[in-house]
């Protein structure tokens, strides 16, 4: 039975099945990705411009469809999908309106002659991509590299196989040439054939750190650059100045937007002790206040989880916890009378670095608190943690926030605000939570060619 499913979240049934690529699925993608190069690669920045802006377009006039179908294949809250959709045509858009100046060639002062660095494709890339936002992955990827005159191979999640067709008749509906962009129903195995493939030239991946080791290991045999983002335990500061109620609310959705399946949620709450039980209260009392509910539903903010699967590992990850020592301030777990993969909201307390699930990931609707004794402790907690993806601050105190962010051990810090994503500003992260980075002015960097042209006639 092939791996590429729609399996909604929501009831438990099987909706449809996909065929998995075959070996000449794959190789033929790979041509028609290397031979659509050879013209792509020569076409004009406006003419890719265009293109890009023609795709946001599209995502802008058919988001209440492709909404609900990722609603009903991985369970986003119809908003939050809608959410993401927006996010995707303002991707294009950035790159359509500023990718010419971003890839125009940079001038070297020199003793004689002159210099300068041109920033050319590369060739075909593969992408792999994650479920829990199909279209906005996919968006980041492909937005600026095609944009730089690169060709993609794109092997998505398997539980948004639906949402991976789409995405080729969005692209292919706004004029994008033939071969420009393959999908496939790719397995891991063909996805290390696609990475040493000779015609390839990168791949980027968005998923789980044991996913980052794997393509990591088969680029490096490959000698293929590779960029990932991987995993995130973002921490949410309080200081002892912040507006609890602000904190409150930006600590909800930073934790339980997407259901808490997010890399860069806010996962790891770390409450200075001086309002850490006015916090606790109004958090907790926020989370017993949150209703499960349909996700194709326009007012639902939490809905089921991706699949059964990952519901139960979150609670293996839940329970571990809870028999280790942990406090558990509001109960939770898998609601088992209930079909399909619905978790219901946890949080805990008074978990320490002798419990596993104190460096751990936790991918879906569970909180942990933590309790600082000054901001000093505050940072100490974020750092001792293998990630290092992005950190939230809350604090009224503009000094004291430049401090704090200056110290932590991430690639990204927001400031009264929960961890999000812009399309202008750039996305990554640092120790195992991965490397290179995506979005903004760097997002385009990372699958070129800087070629010096040195004259010194």
């Amino acid at each position: 039975m092939s791996d590429y499913q729609v399996n909604n979240p929501a009831t438990g049934e099987v909706e449809a099945t996909y065929p998995t690529a075959t070996e000449q699925d794959i190789q033929n993608a790979i041509e028609q990705a290397n031979n659509a190069y050879q013209d792509w690669q020569k076409t004009s920045l406006g003419e890719r411009s265009a293109l890009l802006n023609k795709i946001a377009d599209i995502y802008i006039e058919r988001q209440d469809e492709l909404a609900r179908i990722v609603a009903n294949e991985m369970g986003k809250p119809l908003a939050q999908a809608k959410g993401e959709l927006q996010l995707v045509a303002q991707i294009y858009r950035y790159y359509a309106d500023n990718g010419e100046q971003l890839l125009a060639p940079n001038t070297i002062d020199v003793a004689d002659g002159s210099a300068s660095v041109e920033k050319l494709p590369v060739g075909v890339l593969l992408g792999i991509m994650p479920w829990n936002y199909p279209h906005y992955q996919v968006a980041r990827f492909v937005a600026p590299n095609v944009m730089a005159g690169n060709t993609i191979i794109l092997k998505h999640a398997p539980q948004c196989p639906n949402t991976a067709e789409v995405i080729v008749d969005i692209l292919k509906d706004a004029g994008l040439p033939s071969g420009v962009y393959n999908n496939v129903f790719a397995t891991n195995d063909q996805a290390a054939t696609i990475i040493e493939d000779t015609r390839v030239q990168g791949v980027s991946l968005t998923g789980s750190e044991r996913a980052g080791q794997a393509v990591a290991k088969v680029a490096g045999g490959a000698l293929k650059k590779v960029v990932l983002e991987l995993g995130g335990s973002d921490a949410f500061i309080v200081a002892a100045d912040a507006d609890i109620e602000q904190a409150v609310q930006g600590a909800i959705v930073g934790r339980f937007g997407n259901t808490g399946q997010a890399c860069n949620a806010a996962k790891r709450l770390i409450i200075v002790e001086s309002v850490y039980d006015q916090f606790v209260k109004g958090f907790t009392d926020a989370v017993r206040g949150m209703t499960l509910a349909d996700p194709q539903n326009e007012d639902t903010f939490i809905g089921p989880m991706s699949s059964k699967a990952a519901a139960n590992n979150l609670q293996e990850q839940l329970d571990s916890a809870v028999k280790a020592g942990a406090t558990v301030l509001v109960e939770g777990g898998i609601i088992k009378d209930k079909p399909g993969a619905w978790f219901a909201p946890a949080v805990l307390a008074d978990v320490d670095d002798s419990m596993d699930v104190y460096r751990q990931e936790l991918f879906g609707p569970v909180a942990v608190i933590y309790k600082a004794n000054d901001i000093a402790h505050a940072i100490k907690i974020a750092n001792d943690v293998p990630f290092g993806l992005g950190a939230s601050i809350q604090t009224q105190d503009a000094a004291l926030a430049a401090e704090i962010a200056e110290q932590l051990d991430v690639g990204m810090v927001t400031i009264n605000a929960p961890s999000g994503s812009e399309a202008n500003t750039p996305f990554g992260g640092v120790k195992r939570s991965g490397f290179g980075r995506e979005l903004g002015t760097l997002g385009i960097t990372e699958f070129l060619n800087y070629k010096l042209i040195r004259d010194k006639s």
